[in-house]
């Protein structure tokens, strides 16, 4: 099976994809290994064990309830682009999430995120599509309902490296994202907005809060916020694809993230895209509704054809 014939993914799609899953598995191994990974290196594993078979039951479920071939079918790279996705969010699950030496945080992060794919979403165009980022998801139900769970601590991305490597692996990553970003997803209107709305409300809340830019500004400078601008909320299956919406959508987050940390909610990030994406997820929906209203109460036109009909009925009689 080539690119171009995997369903709902073009060949610039699968690509990012594969790539997205090289880059976390590689940052995975790396930061277990050299970094300083502060989770058990049990967790990256058990996310994977908890995420292939969820995701082959749940499509298998899926694709009888829809008379359907499974997704995975076909071939053996049919399967490893199927479970592409999956090996994705259970690694950034494993990643960004810290339940000390416990497992059973990243496995219910896991499950909510592979879940959440098949339970929450609508059908735009005729295709299923979800509408929340699956790993986020995840992640922000995680800190919700385990209050003594956090987001991994910021230093273990660089605990181990010297001076020179805690600026190039940062910027290793920003300028991988950016290019995957850039030649194969058209997410930069959406890296545009985000990071012009979060500038923006980093400026406001110094000029009117008792906060300064610096501190506003702070959290830029971090690695976990540059795998979030370039490997979450760019994600191509759960943000708007036309340019104008992408800079919204960026832009929205920052915004429901500075109000979020005005109200002193820790984990704004997390919980910013989330309200963003079930925000989308209520407007589609509340617009689909209205759509199939109009298409009842709008009586059909009677065709082109059958109303030339007897004009040209008469005049072939004539």
């Amino acid at each position: 099976m080539t690119a171009s014939q995997v369903p709902g993914r073009s060949a610039k799609g699968l690509t990012a994809l594969r790539r997205f899953a090289a880059s976390i598995t590689v940052f995975t191994i790396a930061g277990h290994a050299f970094l300083g990974f502060e989770q058990a290196y049990l967790t990256p594993i058990v996310a994977l064990l908890v995420a292939y078979p969820l995701s082959l039951v749940l499509e298998t479920v899926d694709a009888w309830a829809q008379r359907r071939p499974a997704r995975y079918r076909g071939s053996a790279t049919a399967m490893v682009n199927f479970l592409l996705p999956a090996h994705i969010a259970a690694l950034a699950c494993a990643m960004l999430l810290y339940g000390n030496e416990r497992l059973m945080p990243t496995v219910f992060a896991v499950t909510v995120a592979i879940g959440s794919k098949y339970v929450l979403r609508l059908r735009v165009g005729g295709v299923p599509r979800h509408l929340f980022n699956p790993s986020n998801l995840g992640i922000a139900a995680t800190l919700l309902c385990f209050t003594w769970v956090s987001i991994a601590p910021p230093y273990q991305f660089t605990e181990n490296t010297g001076s020179v490597i805690d600026w190039a692996l940062p910027a290793a990553i920003l300028v991988a994202g950016t290019m995957i970003n850039a030649k194969l997803t058209g997410r930069m209107p959406l890296i545009a907005g985000w990071v012009g709305g979060f500038l923006a409300q980093a400026v406001l809340r110094a000029a009117f809060l008792p906060d300064t830019l610096a501190s506003t500004l702070l959290v830029v400078t971090g690695v976990a916020f540059i795998l979030f601008t370039n490997y979450m909320i760019t994600d191509p299956q759960t943000s708007p694809s036309r340019p104008r919406d992408q800079v919204l959508f960026g832009a929205a987050t920052a915004g429901v993230y500075g109000l979020l940390v005005v109200a002193h909610i820790t984990f704004g990030l997390f919980y910013a895209l989330t309200i963003v994406c079930a925000g989308r997820f209520l407007f589609t929906l509340a617009r689909k509704a209205r759509r199939e209203r109009t298409e009842i109460t709008t009586p059909d036109r009677p065709p082109a054809v059958a109303a030339q009909a007897p004009e040209a009925a008469a005049r072939v009689g004539g």
